[in-house]
């Protein structure tokens, strides 16, 4: 993707990383749903002209998602779903392929959870050294046997020996490829695995907004800190009355002015 449609992904991914932080929020359900939409905006090229035509109102866009996909996918779907649709996007195809990333992304955010961003990495990587190997069953897997046929063959293959979420990621590429070659699918999914993989999201929570420059400063420092790539990801909260709170996985970093107060009435209190 290039200029407006991969600022409009970053967008999407930041409000994804909001959405897969919440407890109430059911990812497996939430990347299951974001599948089957990126699914079906890549069957339907009327539609995604649709929701990607600069001339209509981003808000009417942002209702017509909400009155087509409520009661047919979950609330945070259709929610992640409907605020994409307000970007600008490149071309109506860049829809499509970024809603079928945040479904990645949203499953990768599983196994990262579970520690096991690693082993989805390596399982992703190793099969599809498979599929280089075996010209024949990339060509089986990629649309010349019927769907079904072709989830059962992978689970010949990797059930029980791969990560589940790896799993997951394959059932789908190979139940609907969208026109990729199988390897060329999973060399996408390994190349998504590997970027998260490198970079660690950090839930900030302001009590105003940040400026630019001080993004740029939070960032380096927070890099530097980690050895790792950082996004941010910013939220506003007036009851930090001022300062930060930063949640990078386990770890809080509470520099906020109501986290101070409370410390120091804590200390009192003993």
């Amino acid at each position: 993707m290039r200029g407006a449609s991969r600022e409009s992904l970053q967008q999407a991914q930041e409000a994804l990383a909001a959405l897969t932080v919440v407890p109430a929020t059911d990812v497996t359900k939430l990347s299951d749903d974001l599948a089957a939409i990126g699914a079906a905006l890549d069957g339907d090229v009327a539609l995604r002209r649709l929701l990607t035509d600069p001339s209509r109102d981003p808000e009417q866009r942002s209702q017509l998602v909400t009155t087509l996909l409520s009661g047919k996918a979950g609330d945070p779907a259709v929610e992640l779903v409907a605020g994409a649709v307000r970007f600008r996007w490149s071309a109506p195809r860049d829809l499509a392929d970024a809603i079928d990333v945040l479904a990645t992304e949203a499953e990768l955010s599983l196994a990262e959870r579970a520690g096991s961003l690693d082993a989805v990495e390596d399982d992703l990587f190793r099969f599809g050294r498979i599929l280089v190997g075996e010209p024949e069953l990339a060509s089986a897997l990629s649309e010349r046997i019927p769907a079904s046929q072709r989830t059962a063959l992978v689970d010949s293959l990797l059930a029980g020996k791969a990560n589940p979420s790896a799993l997951r990621l394959i059932h789908r590429l190979v139940a609907a490829p969208r026109g990729r070659s199988v390897v060329s699918g999973v060399e996408e999914l390994s190349r998504i695995a590997a970027e998260r993989r490198s970079r660690v999201t950090a839930l900030v929570s302001a009590a105003v907004p940040l400026t630019e420059a001080q993004r740029e400063r939070l960032t380096g420092i927070l890099a530097r800190a980690y050895g790792r790539e950082i996004r941010l990801n910013v939220e506003l909260d007036q009851d930090l009355i001022g300062g930060l709170t930063i949640r990078i996985g386990d770890d809080i970093i509470d520099g906020s002015v109501a986290g101070r107060l409370a410390e120091a009435a804590r200390r009192v209190s003993q």
